[in-house]
């Protein structure tokens, strides 16, 4: 019996771990057909400092963390290797900004689909965890968070 009321508070602080990291608002923005890349956003915020490092998805062949950033007066944007997040504030991905970019897509990203995402987040410590979400797909046309901002790849 001891043993069980061990294991089961083992297992009760590695959901405590998991459950550090909460995603709000995540979409996908929806694709034309024969459209190769779409980018998906949310806001991320993590109980502890931590680093999302990794995202895939099986709609895409190729999935990066992205940042658009003005460099000497252009726009630009590039992968970059992971996104701090700092502990208990909220980390915003959105068009324009950070974002998670979805290359070589396999198929069309239409309004009111689900786009599976994987996000990989790394603690201080070096521990990984995988959030799996459902993103719903917005149209086209649809702003972000209420902005106007478009997205240019």
């Amino acid at each position: 019996m001891k043993r069980f009321a061990i294991s089961f508070a083992a297992l009760a602080l590695a959901f405590a771990a998991q459950a550090q990291v909460s995603v709000k608002e995540p979409w996908v923005r929806a694709t034309v057909s024969q459209q190769k890349a779409t980018g998906a956003f949310m806001q991320i915020v993590s109980a502890k400092d931590a680093k999302l490092v990794q995202a895939s998805s099986p709609v895409a062949g190729i999935v990066e963390i992205h940042e658009m950033a003005m460099v000497q007066d252009v726009m630009k944007m590039r992968a970059i290797p992971g996104l701090d997040l700092p502990a208990g504030k909220a980390v915003e991905l959105k068009p324009g900004g950070y974002h998670v970019m979805l290359m070589d897509l396999k198929v069309q990203v239409k309004e009111g689909d689900e786009v599976p995402l994987s996000l990989v987040i790394e603690g201080r410590d070096g521990k990984r965890q995988t959030l799996e979400l459902k993103v719903p797909a917005r149209a086209l046309a649809t702003p972000a968070m209420g902005q106007g901002h478009g997205m240019k790849h």
